[in-house]
């Protein structure tokens, strides 16, 4: 019997249309190969409906009829082998599509392309970087992501400062100048707003047309790849946004590829995110599954990317997404869930988990779908982890209330905590909180008075690093920026410079970050009840709250917040020891160092559950960190036999005697006059 050998090509078009090619990248696009003993390119585009397709580019002159594509055995891939090209060499597909219109589309699958505006694919072969980070990717494998610190620093690339001599900053430049600054604040990694290739600055890198190759605007592949080098070799973690939930109209993007309907869905009532402007990808076809999922892996195990945050994933889920009634269709069980986004998901985390295990894979999900960080196997998502956006709306809704009426509002600073466990969160800054009139984060806090709005603002930023939960921030937040984000511009950085409440803002910020990555009991146990405990959620009537949080080796902080601006002295709350409480970080002072109470010992009267209670001053819009050293209770003493009194007793009974004595003469004096 003969063994019948498939060609080269069967496979990976087989897994590509039936949406399980995990890497479809080494297939379709441009790829370095050989015919018939002569070395070139090979150029292959997916193009369902297309009537005929050609390359045009630098080499043919842009000449639609000089290079044309064949179909693969009469498949929906079309391929061609050019000869005489260059990297750089700029290249288009000519669609002749089932409209009856000639479309000039970049390669969906291009590695480079040109700088915006233009909007040309680029021969760009990216196998040849030698990367450094060995080091890094090693003990990668082995790092337990859950009970580290995660810190997330989250930028966009050329407005977190401006470029001083051109429009652009390069990939190399902006993490020669950033890697510093983020190892001097104690952040842990950097999430970088979307860098695949985008036509329009404005739209900040969410709405993309080359999603596999990094924008041009800062340089080549190999400078992203350097990039990412630069940040592993100082050990600090990349993670990169993705979008997965809709594209652009652009002419020469994934907009009706082949003169119809091709990457998004065909339903009118599926196809278009309204408001947004954008087509929605139909994530029942296999072939752009294959595409999204080769992508996302593509980013991870190309370009050494440690994380993605997935974002608009609520947009995905649901059918009726920003749309009013009559305008979708519910599902086959009646429902408005998109089934098939559902299953993309799946699909997708248990791909990129089966073969990069300790990849960060975050949700930003906005609303209350179930189990979304757990595994596809038990029913979940597959994600391991998700932005807290519930938490974040009722913080910041809380912190924009006049004090006066934050007692009824109390169940807004309580309630996160209840389902804190319910997924693995990350508490989320971002940049969506500080555009479009909604203030920067400082001028969120209530009132006019600006020595108020930073306190507020540091008690804000405490609460949130002791909050179960890891932690991201946007820029420009870590100095109390007054004015909104705005991408044509570099941060306020004369701020710190000028103005000594920004430049103690931002050493504050310093501090509390370090604060958090040298105490495990706000990371260790973020997941598990096992890491936090209530002491008071209910004193509404003051605006304070007071809860425990654990390492795993039963080492804890206690963290007391006032959210009004009243002092409170000699407050008392119970404690878990007999013992001495030590305050290690206060919100009021200029840099977080302990400024109030010092070291206090515990009193045997109990509250709160607990044998014994500690009194403290609680200074106004304060968050107060207080570690703990337990010591021996001291052992009572001993009564005399029968009714005689010790001489200690005896004294304590004169003191309370005299004391009752002097109350009653007072009294009595109080009533003669």
């Amino acid at each position: 019997m003969i063994d019948i050998i498939p060609k080269d090509y069967e496979l990976p078009l087989y897994l590509f249309h039936n949406g399980t090619n995990c890497e479809t990248y080494k297939f379709l696009g441009c790829h370095k190969g050989e015919k018939d003993g002569i070395e070139g390119y090979y150029f292959r585009v997916w193009a369902a409906h297309a009537e005929g397709i050609s390359v045009v580019g630098d080499f043919n002159d842009w000449d639609e009829n000089a290079t044309p594509m064949e179909k693969i055995d009469d498949s929906e891939v079309w391929e061609a082998f050019v000869t005489g090209l260059k990297t750089y060499d700029t290249y288009k597909y000519c669609i002749h599509g089932c409209d009856g219109k000639t479309h000039y589309k970049a390669d969906p699958y291009g590695t480079h392309m040109e700088v915006a505006p233009n909007t040309g694919s680029k021969v760009f072969d990216i196998d040849d970087y030698l990367w450094s980070d060995k080091k890094w990717m090693t003990e990668k494998k082995s790092k337990d992501i859950y009970n580290c610190p995660m810190n997330i620093y989250e930028v966009h690339l050329n407005s977190w400062k401006a470029c001083p001599d051109g429009k652009y900053f390069s990939y190399v430049r902006f993490a020669d100048t950033i890697i510093p600054y983020i190892k001097e604040m104690g952040y842990t990694h950097i999430e970088l707003m979307p860098l695949a290739e985008y036509p329009f600055d404005g739209s900040w890198g969410y709405q993309g047309i080359g999603y596999f190759a990094p924008t041009s605007r800062f340089g080549t592949p190999y400078d992203f790849m350097k990039m990412i080098d630069l940040f592993h070799l100082a050990g600090i973690g990349v993670i990169l946004d993705w979008v997965p939930a809709h594209f652009p109209r652009d002419e020469a993007g994934l907009f009706e590829f082949d003169g119809g309907p091709s990457y998004e869905y065909s339903d009118p009532k599926k196809a278009d995110h309204l408001t947004w402007g954008t087509r929605v990808f139909d994530y029942s076809k296999g072939e752009v599954k294959s595409f999204l999922i080769s992508n996302a892996l593509y980013w991870i195990e190309k370009y050494h990317v440690d994380g993605l945050r997935v974002d608009a994933v609520a947009s995905m889920l649901y059918l009726d997404y920003d749309r009013r009634d009559g305008e979708w269709t519910p599902n086959k069980f009646g429902g408005k869930e998109n089934l098939e986004a559902v299953q993309f998901f799946k699909d997708l985390n248990t791909a990129v988990f089966g073969r990069n295990p300790n990849t960060l894979m975050i949700a930003e999900e906005s609303t209350s779908w179930p189990m979304v960080t757990k595994p596809a196997s038990d029913g979940g998502l597959g994600f391991n982890f998700k932005w807290n956006m519930g938490w974040m709306n009722d913080m910041l809704k809380y912190m924009a209330l006049d004090p006066i009426d934050r007692a009824f509002h109390h169940d807004m600073l309580t309630f996160s905590f209840f389902y804190a466990f319910s997924e693995n969160f990350i508490l989320p800054i971002s940049h969506d909180e500080v555009v479009h009139g909604k203030a920067s984060l400082v001028n969120k806090m209530y009132g006019g008075d600006i020595d108020n709005k930073f306190k507020q603002c540091k008690l804000f930023m405490a609460y949130m690093m002791a909050h179960p939960g890891k932690k991201l921030l946007f820029m420009g937040a870590d100095f109390a920026q007054f004015r909104e984000w705005d991408y044509e511009n570099g941060l306020e950085w004369f701020m710190v410079d000028e103005y000594e409440n920004h430049r103690n803002y931002l050493n504050y910020s310093k501090n509390l970050n370090h604060f958090y990555l040298d105490h495990p009991q706000f990371w260790e146990r973020d997941f598990s009840w096992e890491g936090f405990s209530w002491i008071s959620n209910d004193d509404f009537k003051q605006s304070i709250i007071i809860f425990r949080r654990f390492d795993k080796n039963g080492g804890e902080v206690i963290v007391v917040c006032n959210f009004v601006p009243v002092e409170r002295k000699s407050y008392c709350f119970g404690v878990p020891y007999w013992g001495s409480y030590t305050e290690v970080f206060n919100s009021s002072s200029v840099d977080g160092s302990p400024c109030t109470n010092g070291t206090v010992k515990a009193v045997d009267v109990k509250m709160h559950g607990f044998d014994q209670s500690v009194c403290i001053d609680i200074p106004a819009f304060s968050c107060m960190y207080f570690t703990v050293k337990k010591e021996e209770r001291p052992v009572p003493e001993k009564k005399a036999e029968g009714k005689k009194k010790t001489k200690t007793a005896a004294k304590k009974t004169a003191v309370k005697k005299a004391a009752k004595a002097k109350t009653t003469k007072k009294s009595t004096a109080k009533k003669a006059e």
